[in-house]
């Protein structure tokens, strides 16, 4: 199970869908894009019907399993530093910060401050290597005159409680969310102007004048349809041999004790991401500690109970070598989460058929670039003037991927040399 779900109360029974039914828009996908999307398109058009179905319970898919970073600086994981071109990272951080305030409103909205902290993130290096990628990025950050503070050892054991990191870098524009809360609360909060169905996988899907989208109990028509599916968008038969379909795992401790808080020392709540993108990220909320680290290939988009559990192994070691204080720490929730990226790091964004709208392959980034995509799918859709629309627009397409059998093989030995060449920062 994530952690993030099991941390959370059981919800209401869900709302299966069953019978036909009509509506003015149906958006097939309940993570961060398709909520976005709703609640975008339930302040553009109140009067019309919008039905939101997902395959799953809300928060129990990928939206409910990354680490909860909300980010608005580059954070290009192929890279050696998060940086990439100047006039593309500011107009990336323009737009991130939009779909940051547009989640912030939610949240104000809808009571859900405690699951969505403006609390910024830290950096942690813990080799000279590491070191070297935080000057860089740093001086990336001057270049685009965006604020930071360098901190050294002592300062980030005073913050984590661990001598584990030699040097950090904090930036203040991040928020952590508890995103399974998070998406859980946007939903009960939109109930009561978006019909939403859980647990109705669509079976089928007919496009034309009107669109049909089948489950194994139901239907829905609809003129206008979104997709926020991030990488299904493949399982739809859109942008096929375009999407890298990849894994991240995580680990959630048990419950610390109160001695065990106090030999760890260190601030009861902050985020770390490590220096090298490939690295151990590192979140402590209060008594819990999560650590996120491997990436796998898996193009048919799942994982298993042993490729979990092969791996919370190594989160073990990464764990012990930060903690040692804290000795053989149970971990009681480990799972793992479907990334979609291209290799281009392009968004599926656009109008792919008639009235068929997508937004997808967040590249890493669900929860900021899945609401941004999922917001501007929406206004794309009603035919708004948003400026960020016609930016999107211009993006590339996803990038065709390289032909078989390079990619099978290509790809895990990609992804193992990156994460080799994190060293001690993994």
């Amino acid at each position: 199970m994530p952690g993030w779900y099991g941390l959370l109360p059981p919800p209401p029974p869900a709302q299966v869908l069953r019978g036909r039914h009509t509506a003015d828009w149906v958006i097939v996908g309940a993570g961060f894009a398709g909520l976005a999307a709703a609640r975008r398109l339930s302040q553009l058009v109140p009067g019309d019907r919008i039905v939101l179905i997902d395959a799953q319970r809300v928060g129990w898919g990928a939206a409910g399993r990354n680490s909860g970073f909300m980010i608005d600086l580059p954070h290009e994981l192929g890279g050696e530093n998060y940086g990439g071109a100047r006039e593309h990272d500011r107009k990336r951080i323009r737009m991130n910060r939009a779909a940051i305030e547009f989640s912030g409103s939610a949240a104000d909205e809808y009571g859900l401050q405690r699951f969505f902290v403006r609390a910024g993130k830290f950096h942690g290096a813990a080799t000279d290597h590491g070191l070297a990628v935080l000057r860089a990025f740093e001086n990336h950050l001057t270049g685009l005159a965006e604020p930071f503070e360098r901190l050294d050892g002592p300062q980030m054991k005073t913050i984590t409680g661990t001598d584990f990191f030699i040097g950090g870098t904090f930036t203040p524009g991040t928020v952590m969310a508890q995103p399974a809360g998070f998406v859980r609360g946007v939903a009960e909060g939109l109930s009561t102007r978006v019909q939403i169905f859980e647990k109705s996988a669509v079976t089928s899907m007919q496009t034309g004048k009107l669109h049909t989208v089948k489950t194994a109990e139901g239907e829905i028509t609809a003129p206008r349809l979104i997709l926020t599916v991030n990488g299904h968008l493949e399982s739809f038969g859109f942008f096929k041999k375009r999407l890298l379909h990849v894994f991240t795992y995580a680990s959630m401790t048990r419950p610390l004790s109160k001695s065990e808080q106090a030999a760890l020392g260190g601030e009861p709540h902050w985020g770390l991401i490590p220096a090298d993108p490939m690295g151990s990220t590192i979140r402590r909320i209060g008594d819990r500690i999560v650590v996120r680290n491997t990436f796998t290939y898996n193009p048919d988009m799942s994982t298993s109970e042993r490729q979990i559990s092969q791996i919370g192994a190594a989160h073990d070691r990464s764990f012990r070598a930060r903690f040692p204080m804290l000795g053989e720490m149970p971990m009681e929730f480990r799972w793992g989460g479907h990334l979609c990226l291209s290799l281009n790091s392009a968004p599926a964004f656009g109008e792919v058929e008639e009235r068929v709208f997508v937004a997808g392959c967040c590249n890493g980034l669900g929860t900021v670039q899945g609401t941004l995509y999922g917001m501007l799918a929406a206004d794309l859709a009603v035919g708004s003037n948003e400026q960020m629309v016609a930016e999107a627009q211009n993006e590339p397409a996803p990038a065709r991927l390289y032909p078989e059998p390079l990619m099978t093989i290509g790809a895990p030995l990609k992804l193992w040399a990156m994460q080799r060449r994190a060293g001690r920062e993994l």
